[in-house]
């Protein structure tokens, strides 16, 4: 049997192919080849370019990303037995999202089976990690999920921004999917319901969870509050948007030792409110103004109350609001006249615009505008309303995470109809959304984005050469690019030595 042998000349390592001989009844090394040297601690193998033959090369750069933040927070370990194929899957929607029949040809063109404990991924296996998540629970993952990340990463959990979605899936079966108004506009498609918790700071999400599509926003939020306290988080404030408000939810949070800032719409009991602050013009004031990032809120409050909970309204003005929301009717009402004048149907609620010979109304109109540019912000928390309406209006990041789950990692259209394999995939989703968020914190200091980030690391390949003369195997990292540097450095330095 032949071995390879370090022969140390003056300051210099070389290696060679030797194999151990008996002569005259003493063992010694017959040579065999010359093999290469050392410098540096490394070895420099010796061949020919002519000998060598490109075996392969594999997606490594963006994977080697991710698949470090997951270990990191102990994704493989937390995910149980199938950890390792969950993961593939999640990696998958972050980097090139695939179906599941897709992911047995993606995953043989990446490093994943030196990476993850896998020789293959199948579709067979791959369903059945799916269907584990329900089996596990969902919801203690999540937990332990945050338990992890919360030990590794300085989170600021004193402000949770929670939003409603739904999308749509093409399964008839799944005892989720509901009619409902779609956000989408595919109102032919069964749909499910999706709440997300995300930290206000740096919309690092902290849990999902899944409701029938036709549920009503403001009832999620029942649902989600006993997951809530089970995290433990002693005391903060909830912000959600004007669907979600309700006497039993204001209620709900503040039992939990919890604020409340939230929007409210304009319903028949505020009214009186916001037409009595328009009347005496005490809202638009420069004592008022509040700049924001891209444009200004005046706002006034008062005390309020909503059941037994006690807080303050703030009525608010936008001039850009007004001037959208205007023009918007304006566009509606002229194309409903064009086609009332050729004997077609228009949109429900545009009739009352038009009297019997088709012309619009002005009287109606200017009715219609009277709210236009108004908005109610409801608080528990006391702070000033600078930063209530900051805090309100500057929420996109839970926005912003839905975008990033239904466009970037695809969740939308859902391919899957029996009940574990929506709730799979739906949680990988949200898995692959908090890798990208966990990348988007640590890129924060060079500027970066997590997406456009992996999009530079897609050119970083692993190259697997064999000597066709020689035999050895070796492989070798495309050379990194001063960008492809700084985002493996600010991720963890020690990624460069990889």
């Amino acid at each position: 049997m032949t071995f390879i042998k370090r022969i140390r000349k003056g300051k210099h390592t070389y290696l060679a192919e030797v194999e151990s001989v008996r002569e005259n009844g003493k063992t010694r090394h017959k040579y065999i080849r010359y093999v290469g040297k050392e410098a540096d601690g490394k070895t420099i193998l010796s061949s020919s370019i002519s000998n060598i033959d490109i075996e392969g090369v594999k997606v490594y750069g963006p994977l080697l990303v991710l698949h470090h933040l997951a270990q990191e927070i102990s994704l493989p370990t937390i995910l149980g037995e199938y950890g390792e194929e969950l993961l593939s899957m999640v990696y998958a929607h972050c980097v090139e999202p695939k179906s599941i029949n897709q992911m047995e040809r993606w995953f043989e063109k990446t490093d994943l089976n030196f990476m993850l404990d896998l020789h293959r991924v199948t579709e067979s296996r791959l369903l059945d990690a799916l269907d584990s998540i329900n089996k596990y629970g969902s919801e203690k993952i999540q937990k332990d999920i945050f338990e992890s990340v919360k030990k590794k990463y300085e989170l600021d959990t004193s402000g949770i921004l929670y939003d409603v979605t739904n999308t749509y899936f093409y399964g008839e079966k799944c005892q989720w999917g509901k009619c409902g108004k779609s956000r989408e506009k595919k109102n032919d498609r069964p749909l499910v319901q999706i709440c997300l918790g995300v930290t206000r700071k740096d919309g690092i999400p902290l849990f999902h969870k899944t409701f029938d599509g036709n549920i009503h926003d403001a009832r999620t939020l029942q649902g989600v509050l006993p997951l809530f306290k089970g995290y433990g988080i002693k005391k903060g404030f909830f912000v959600y948007d004007r669907g979600i408000p309700s006497k039993e939810n204001l209620t709900d949070v503040k039992a939990l030792g919890w604020e409340t800032i939230c929007g409210i719409p304009i319903h028949d009991h505020l009214k009186s409110v916001v037409r009595q602050n328009i009347r005496q013009k005490n809202v638009i004031s420069i004592n008022n103004r509040i700049p924001l990032s891209k444009t200004a809120m005046y706002a006034i409050s008062r005390k309020h109350q909503i059941g037994n909970i006690h807080g303050k309204l703030i009525v608010c003005f936008n001039n850009k609001m007004k001037t959208a929301i205007q023009e918007s009717r304006y566009d509606e009402i002229q194309s409903a006249q064009a086609r009332l004048q050729k004997k077609k149907n228009i949109k429900s609620g545009l009739e009352k615009y038009f009297d019997a010979a088709m012309n619009p109304m002005q009287k109606e109109i200017t009715l219609a505008e009277e709210f236009d540019g108004y908005s109610c912000i409801f608080s528990t928390q006391q702070i000033p309303n600078d930063e209530v309406v900051r805090i309100y209006f500057e929420k996109d990041l839970v926005e912003k995470a839905f975008r990033s789950m239904k466009g970037v990692v695809a969740l939308r259209p859902i391919r899957h109809w029996l009940y574990d394999r929506v709730e799979g995939h739906i949680f990988i989703c949200y898995l692959a959304y908090l890798l990208l968020s966990l990348l988007q914190y640590r890129l924060k200091k060079i500027n970066v984005s997590a997406i456009d980030a992996l999009k530079e690391m897609e050119t970083l390949y692993k190259v697997y050469m064999k000597d066709t003369v020689k035999g050895f195997e070796v492989t070798k990292l495309v050379k990194l690019t001063k960008k492809q540097e700084d985002i493996l450095k600010a991720v963890d330095k020690n990624l460069l030595k990889v």
